[in-house]
């Protein structure tokens, strides 16, 4: 009984950190716009990866992770910035290629590295992870492994439904998408996640 309220707490977590829409959120649309469900759900498993991996530092009272990531949070803001700068340059000037969805197979472990790249250079994600801990009132596990395992496993879970439920809904709407309206998709993903990285970087000055 005492394990299912752990699954249930991280599912909650899991599924609230990814639920806001980002820039991970818009990679997340494009790719199933473009290439289909299976990439657009590949690139949210490499966000919920990250947000595990966060989960797992703040379940198991990593400290020393906790703080190397946080002292070194200016570099890594830096490095995620000029990502999404990067990103949302090749996002804009992307192509929609005319190949069937199954020809996007190789792509989809560079869909969930990226966007794993991309959440993991976030240090302010671990800081959101502690507030919602906080306000679930998720607090005891310290030493319980068992039940941190859960909790983790949970997280993951959560933020792999909201993927899977986000990327199945837009795969719905693809068929209304023609070339010419992909490109747009293309255009203003990518001025949308160049902006996120314009304001991530804005906030380190």
């Amino acid at each position: 009984m005492l394990d299912s309220v752990w699954l249930i707490k991280g599912l909650v977590l899991g599924f609230s950190i990814a639920a806001p829409v980002g820039p991970i959120g818009i990679v997340c649309i494009r790719r199933t716009l473009s290439q289909g469900m299976l990439n657009g759900f590949a690139a949210g498993l490499g966000a919920a990866t990250a947000d595990a991996f966060y989960g797992s530092a703040a379940a198991f009272g990593l400290t020393i992770i906790t703080d190397l990531f946080l002292e070194n949070s200016l570099y890594l803001r830096i490095i995620g910035s000029l990502f999404l700068f990067y990103l949302g340059y090749s996002t804009f000037i992307a192509k929609p290629a005319h190949k069937s969805e199954s020809a996007y197979q190789d792509g989809w472990i560079k869909a969930c590295l990226s966007t794993f790249f991309l959440t993991i250079t976030n240090p302010m994600t671990i800081l959101s992870f502690g507030a919602v801990f906080a306000g679930l009132g998720i607090v005891g596990t310290k030493g319980d492994y068992i039940s941190s395992f859960i909790l983790v496993g949970g997280v993951f879970l959560g933020s792999s439904l909201w993927w899977f439920l986000l990327s199945g809904t837009i795969q719905l709407l693809r068929h209304t998408f023609n070339y010419q309206r992909l490109i747009w998709v293309n255009r203003v993903s990518g001025i949308i996640i160049a902006g996120f990285g314009v304001i991530s970087f804005l906030g380190l000055l």
